[in-house]
């Protein structure tokens, strides 16, 4: 008897072993996070040298104002004002005007012929004058949102977490159309040739008719697409929380190619949040499974991976600025924010902020501009070295946007101007006159508020 419970024992701790052993085996195969991947086959198209800069020097110019009209700025969702557009917008800045809108503003506005257009999260649009801060209309169409509008031949279109999205004419906010699509929207939507894309968390893509509203196409995957497409040569570029990131046609919505990426250990997939960006053949995008990928634009294979220590919920600003390597540029809920080779996806440089990061990056010039969480703050930081050029303490989500003259920042619920201290002397009366048109205006506020003061304590007693 005492042998057979020995033999037994033994069995049993042999078994034991076995399974250990098995879990283990699953564990170090299976349940490990997927490093890394590099594929050196994958095309990159090198941006084309910039011109040489004229021989002669020319007398400063007010530069043009330049039109912000999509998140992104272009529709490649790029993120980057070229820095021959806005080589004058630089620090150090000087403030010309702020303004409190008292609710929870996550996207950065829409700019259009000198207008700023944006929604703040309890569902109000707005229109404000560049130059002065001035509200020039606004209406309540949802009742949450949590995205930028586009502009498009004198409309201004905007997705609500209410599951709509509405055409308002630009000029006067008045409402042209309105359509319910039965699902949450905070994809900012994108206009191209008559049409408007947009996804919700259905897992839908829809184009519209732009005029209309009419449903022309839809496009279903298997997640949420919380992202806004991107567009490139006829095709448009979105994930979705299943971790699919895929490409289909913008005439019809026929899949031209579909990737799963399991960056998470068994397997398992992280969600894409953010809108992509486009750019030197490849495709670039952030992951709740915290990493960066690059993809190639024309199949969809993986180029790279990148990992950070936390979410990506940013989109990328992917810029080839002039003596700088191609970089994307990207911040993490790590509290790093991280300028990556565009090629291979190995860091140039990376800075250690103070929050997380969730919104994206613009790249404006040479300056790079990034807000963190919980500190509210907002960096620029030097596209070349990585290096402090500019701080202040607003901005949460995505902070920056230029007209080519000005910066404009926004911050956690509200808005500001900064003009730059170098600039053309036309350009700084413009400003001058702005900041007297401001102070005036704070003043006049002050006084209605002393007013109502005294009225309210003159009625209480």
């Amino acid at each position: 008897m005492l042998r057979w419970m020995r033999r037994r024992w033994r069995y049993l701790a042999a078994g034991s072993a076995l399974l250990v052993g098995a879990v283990l085996a699953i564990y170090f195969t299976v349940g490990q996070r997927p490093g890394d991947v590099l594929n050196t086959d994958v095309p990159f198209t090198a941006p084309a040298p910039a011109p040489p800069p004229p021989a002669k020097k020319k007398k400063p110019q007010a530069p043009p104002t330049v039109n912000w009209p999509i998140y992104g700025y272009d529709m490649q969702r790029t993120h980057y004002m070229p820095a021959a557009t806005a080589k004058y917008v630089k620090p150090p800045f000087r403030q010309v005007w702020a303004r409190s809108f008292h609710d929870l503003m996550e996207f950065q506005p829409s700019l259009d012929q000198g207008r700023m257009f944006f929604i703040t999260n309890n569902g109000t649009a707005y229109s404000l004058k560049a130059t002065t801060g001035r509200v020039l209309w606004k209406r309540k169409i949802g009742s949450l949102a949590a995205s930028s509008p586009t502009i498009y031949q004198g409309r201004v279109y905007f997705t609500t977490l209410s599951g709509r999205i509405t055409a308002m004419k630009a000029s006067n906010g008045n409402i042209r159309w309105a359509k319910n699509v039965g699902a949450r929207t905070e994809s900012p939507p994108l206009a191209y040739r008559g049409r408007v894309y947009f996804g919700a968390e259905s897992g839908t893509m829809y184009a519209l008719d732009a005029a209309s509203g009419r449903q022309i196409w839809t496009y279903h995957t298997s997640g949420d697409v919380t992202s806004g497409p991107a567009f490139s040569k006829g095709l448009l570029y979105f994930g979705d929380y299943g971790g699919n990131m895929q490409a289909v046609r913008a005439s019809n919505g026929s899949l031209v190619w579909k990737t799963h990426e399991a960056g998470l250990p068994f397997g398992r997939s992280g969600g894409f949040y953010g809108t992509p960006a486009v750019a030197f053949g490849r495709v670039y995008v952030g992951n709740l499974d915290s990493k960066v990928y690059s993809f190639d634009a024309g199949d969809g294979k993986l180029a790279w991976s990148h990992s950070t220590g936390g979410y990506v919920y940013a989109a990328p600003a992917v810029a080839a600025v002039p003596g700088v390597t191609p970089t994307v540029f990207v911040g993490s809920y790590d509290h790093r924010f991280y300028a990556l080779n565009a090629r291979t996806g190995a860091p140039r440089w990376t800075y250690s902020a103070s929050g997380p990061i969730s919104g994206a990056a613009s790249v404006i010039g040479r300056i790079v501009y990034f807000s963190t969480l919980d500190s509210l703050h907002t960096y620029g930081l030097d596209v070349h070295t990585g290096k402090v050029k500019f701080s202040v303490a607003r901005g949460a989500y995505n902070p920056a946007i230029s007209d080519g003259r000005w910066l404009f920042i926004t911050g956690h619920s509200g808005e500001t101007a900064y003009e730059p201290l170098h600039q053309p002397k036309a350009t700084a009366a413009i400003g001058a006159a702005a900041r007297k048109q401001h102070r005036k205006r704070v003043k006049a506020k002050a006084r209605a508020h002393q007013r109502a003061q005294h009225h309210k304590h003159k009625k209480k007693h």
